[in-house]
């Protein structure tokens, strides 16, 4: 092992572990201290005022100017205290992060002092310079002008020393350049859309919400052995390395017991997420060595989103003190499995139904086949949509594989709920509506009480499950921002919903009743969402082809999946709910194809470096010391000893010869694919060209090198290896 790398893994094999700090008896007490939520404006404001901002909040109304004054001088008072000294409107551009640019309270007071000071102004409203992020042409680089706009329904926090105001992110001409300011729209528009559905039911729901229950999946890696890994820190994944002899086959690590410093680390990170009220609930090994996961408790998926970012920066901020770093991306090693987030999404109203559970009695039934056949056809509509939503340079590596879902969209139901709609179907009445109770197994055992089986099994093949009393969208990539496929899914829900109600009524009107009506309708639906719906294993060859043959998207090429945004289809659905305008949806997919492009080029700078400065010359320089070794043998033994002797060598020096040479072969010829490319001005069509023509080079260059690392010298090679780096002590 080289000297260099040697140090660095036992530097990782030393590291102590470093005691978490103390979670409180109480967590209750803490959760939320550092969030200007309801409850701390209610001990903040006076009752008035209170109440204005809390009916504004409910309504999903602006706040006036005179309460936005009041608000920002309760805010500033209260983030003092806590210990702020600067404010920032916090939005998400279109890339995945988020963004925040931090100014202190102080003001000048006279030419010789300051005092600390933040309005309703400055609370409702900011000016990003809207040409440096990015925003798919919508703004010149001489057109900075852009605003900021605070969203009361997510609640300020202290991150540090700076106050975090939750804002949309639109130009100066009033295009969206961010992921809230559509992900506000579509949730409206599926709660407008939904409250009306449910006027055919009953008459007092007034709001439905919108839920997102995320799973956060990561990896962890000792700092000492990242910082020795240049496509770690510049790619976020591995570009090369063979596999471990161990990794993830004798399936021991899921569940598994945590390894005490990522233990400590948990515990720091869920208690720094409890003060900004973020409701962890949940951690664990994940399938793969190194891989962990945080689950939270479900919440409004305005509010779920900006969390799971909050998080993601928390996460990246917990780890160095525990001597981590972690990565997000979705296939950081190969070999092993991939990671997601898993959006699980549910719809629920003001009056306590959550419209995605089944009910003990066929009437109740009614309303919640409606809604689980009205998802079917948003699903079935719009399945490339959906795909797009998820599609990225990183969820590429993840998506299609044998520990993910597969790059198709289908609907798994489960088999009750698929004979439940069988016989709907056939039925004129509510009879064929009725859920089976829960079944008992009991196992016989005298010590285990008899288990309650759910109406519906788990398929971890399926991209869009329905687990019981939600729909588990399992396709987003573990980096994306989940208001990603958020913004698409209740986009096309309330799409959906809209076409559904107008044809209730459109039939109403022609002298059917609102049950004939109603019937005809949603047997007519489950007919045509058919071909969506799949039970079986999604990561078959035969599935791919019976996909095909249904005529579900089953296009593999990221720059090509994008397409599905501006096809007259999702035009029109983004046209009818308001959420986006074509002009926008162009310009994202403009954004979505420049960043395909970068991140693919990234990596082939990457990889050529590390193949022609890295690997070459440590393979040449073991070669060398082969030769050497042979041409000493040769003085040493007669010429028929020596050919005995030689061959095994000889052999193998020209194993790494052909090795070497195609590795420089295949880098050179990517660099020049990668020049060709570039000449390309048209984004779209630079990012498929970047897929087609150098992205395939990587793997082909990678098991050369692969190949190396077997062959190498172990004191030779560079990198930290697989076993080193995905076992944690």
């Amino acid at each position: 092992m080289s000297t260099l790398r040697f140090n660095l893994v036992q530097e990782a094999f030393n590291h102590q572990v470093v005691p978490a700090q103390s979670l409180p008896k109480n967590i209750a007490a803490l959760y939320g201290e550092n969030v200007f939520n309801l409850d701390t404006m209610r001990r903040c404001m006076s009752r008035s005022v209170y109440k204005k901002v809390q009916e504004a909040i409910a309504a999903g109304k602006a706040i006036d100017p005179e309460i936005a004054e009041s608000v920002a001088l309760a805010m500033k008072k209260w983030a003092m205290k806590k210990g702020a000294t600067h404010y920032t409107h916090w939005f998400h551009p279109l890339n995945d992060g988020t963004a925040e640019k931090h100014d202190s309270f102080i003001q000048k007071d006279g030419p010789y002092k300051v005092i600390e000071e933040f309005n309703g102004k400055l609370l409702v409203q900011q000016e990003p310079d809207a040409s440096s992020f990015p925003n798919g042409g919508i703004r010149n680089t001489f057109e900075a002008r852009g605003y900021s706009a605070w969203d009361p329904s997510s609640p300020a926090f202290i991150v540090d020393d700076t106050l975090c105001i939750p804002t949309i992110f639109i130009s100066y001409t009033g295009e969206a350049l961010d992921y809230k300011t559509p992900l506000l729209k579509s949730l409206s528009a599926v709660c407008e859309a939904a409250k009306e559905t449910c006027g055919f039911f009953v008459n007092d729901v007034q709001r439905v919400t919108s839920n997102l229950g995320w799973e956060q999946e990561y990896f962890l890696v000792d700092e000492a052995l990242f910082s020795a890994r240049p496509d770690l820190m510049m790619c976020g994944r591995t570009i090369m390395g063979h596999e471990s002899a161990k990794n993830q086959q004798l399936e021991d690590h899921y569940f598994g017991s945590i390894p005490k410093r990522v233990v400590e680390y948990m515990k720091d990170l869920e208690l720094e997420a409890y003060k900004l009220g973020i409701p962890l609930k949940t951690r664990h090994n994940e399938v793969a060595p190194n891989q962990f996961e945080f689950a939270p408790i479900y919440e409004e998926t305005n509010l779920a989103v900006d969390h799971n970012l909050v998080l993601m920066d928390l996460m990246r901020k917990v780890a160095p003190k525990h001597h981590f770093r972690v990565l997000l991306h979705e296939k950081p090693f190969a070999g092993i499995n991939g990671s997601g987030k898993h959006c699980n999404w549910s719809l629920t109203t003001d009056t306590g139904i959550n419209l995605f559970a089944p009910g003990k009695h066929p009437k109740d039934n009614l309303l919640f086949v409606t809604f689980l056949v009205n998802t079917l056809m948003a699903v079935h509509k719009h399945n490339a949509l959906l795909k797009a939503s998820v599609a990225s340079a990183g969820n590429a590596y993840r998506l299609g594989a044998h520990e993910a879902p597969p790059a198709i969209i289908s609907v798994f139901l489960g088999t009750q709920l698929t004979q439940l709609l069988a016989d709907f179907e056939k039925e004129d009445s509510e009879d064929g509506l009725k859920m089976k109770a829960k079944s008992r197994l009991n196992l016989n055992v005298s010590i285990i009480p008899e288990l309650m089986l759910d109406n519906t099994d788990r398929n971890r093949t399926s991209p869009f499950a329905f687990t019981g009393n939600r729909f588990e969208f399992r396709a987003a990539g573990s980096s994306a921002n989940c208001a990603s496929s958020m913004i698409v899914l209740n986009t096309a829900v309330a799409g959906q919903l809209m076409d559904f109600n107008a044809a209730m009524k459109e039939r109403m009107i022609r002298g059917e009743s609102k049950e004939q009506a109603l019937y005809a309708l949603l047997r007519e639906y489950i007919k045509i969402a058919k071909p969506v719906c799949f039970e079986g294993n999604g990561y078959s060859d035969e599935w791919k082809a019976e996909a095909s043959r249904r005529g579900l998207d089953c296009e593999t090429s990221i720059p090509l999946q994008y397409d599905a945004y501006l096809k007259p289809q999702s035009i029109d659905l983004f046209a009818q709910t308001k959420v986006l305008n074509e002009k926008e949806l162009a310009a994202r997919n403009e954004v979505k194809w420049e960043t395909y492009t970068k991140k693919i080029q990234i990596e082939a700078r990457v990889l050529g470096d590390l193949a022609l400065n890295h690997i070459v010359p440590v393979a040449i320089k073991y070669q060398s010391s082969l030769l050497d070794n042979l041409f000493k043998l040769k003085t040493l033994y007669k010429d028929e000893d020596y050919q005995e002797l030689s061959v095994d060598k000889s052999e193998k020096i020209k194993k790494i010869e052909y090795y070497i040479n195609q590795i420089q072969k295949l880098t050179d010829a990517m660099v020049e694919a990668r020049k060709v490319a570039n000449r390309i001005t048209n984004e779209r069509e630079k990012a498929i060209a970047y897929h087609d023509t150098v992205e395939p080079y990587f793997e082909k260059i990678r098991n050369l090198i692969d190949e190396l690392e077997l062959m190498v010298d172990n004191e030779l090679w560079p990198l930290p290896k697989y076993r080193e780096l995905l076992f944690i002590r």
